[in-house]
């Protein structure tokens, strides 16, 4: 009996050390998954002047950051909608749409760049009830070299990236892309660095650079 005991205990003991170790396992899986923020940076010029057009889409303050419970049909959701806006957006420069180099926009009239069909992606995931702290919009360098904007999606499996360079939607490091700077969860007019990469460019657009993937 006393045998018996004393191999009963070991086996708990190996059981609960191996949920200790699955756990801190899908910790660090989540931290590696997960863009983590740095220090405050300056919004890009394209928000500002955005805001300054559509200050109901920017007054929005929160609390506490909130993620998105990244179920088989939330993942299908943000895959439907960013192929739904990658379609039906045609892709245009701002210099060719309005004549200016930059120039943060919705869509409305069917045209639009990459910062234009991010802020069109976010508005329709925030109407689909997806949580407004957890959709960011992202500065990053794209394969090129070149400014971009994509839009971030925290969840409870990671960061995941909506591109209007590609229909597929992808955890953020299997981008390639250099991560510039991003919105904090709780502010959207506040701007927070990524990985280092300090204040970035203050002109974003490039959408000629690359075609979508159809």
């Amino acid at each position: 009996m006393r045998r018996f005991a004393s191999w009963f205990f070991v086996c708990a003991v190996a059981a609960a050390w191996g949920g200790f170790s699955a756990d801190a396992n899908a910790q660090s899986v989540r931290r590696q998954v997960s863009l983590a923020a740095g220090a405050t940076s300056s919004p890009p010029i394209g928000w500002v002047q955005f805001c300054s057009e559509n200050p109901a889409d920017c007054q929005q303050r929160s609390p506490a950051a909130r993620t998105l419970t990244l179920t088989s049909a939330a993942f299908a959701q943000l895959a439907r909608v960013n192929l739904t806006v990658n379609r039906e957006i045609e892709q245009v420069s701002d210099q060719e749409h309005f004549g200016v180099e930059e120039y943060w926009t919705y869509p409305v009239d069917g045209k639009g760049d990459c910062e234009d069909l991010v802020l069109e992606k976010k508005r329709r995931l925030i109407a689909l009830g997806v949580p407004r702290e957890a959709l960011l919009i992202t500065v990053v360098r794209d394969l090129a070299g070149d400014g971009h904007a994509i839009l971030t999606v925290v969840t409870d499996r990671g960061d995941y990236i909506l591109d209007n360079f590609t229909n597929e939607v992808k955890l953020w490091h299997e981008t390639g892309y250099r991560f510039i700077k991003r919105q904090a969860q709780t502010d959207p007019n506040q701007w927070v660095s990524l990985n280092g990469g300090g204040a970035g460019p203050a002109l974003v657009a490039n959408p000629a650079q690359a075609p979508v993937r159809r």
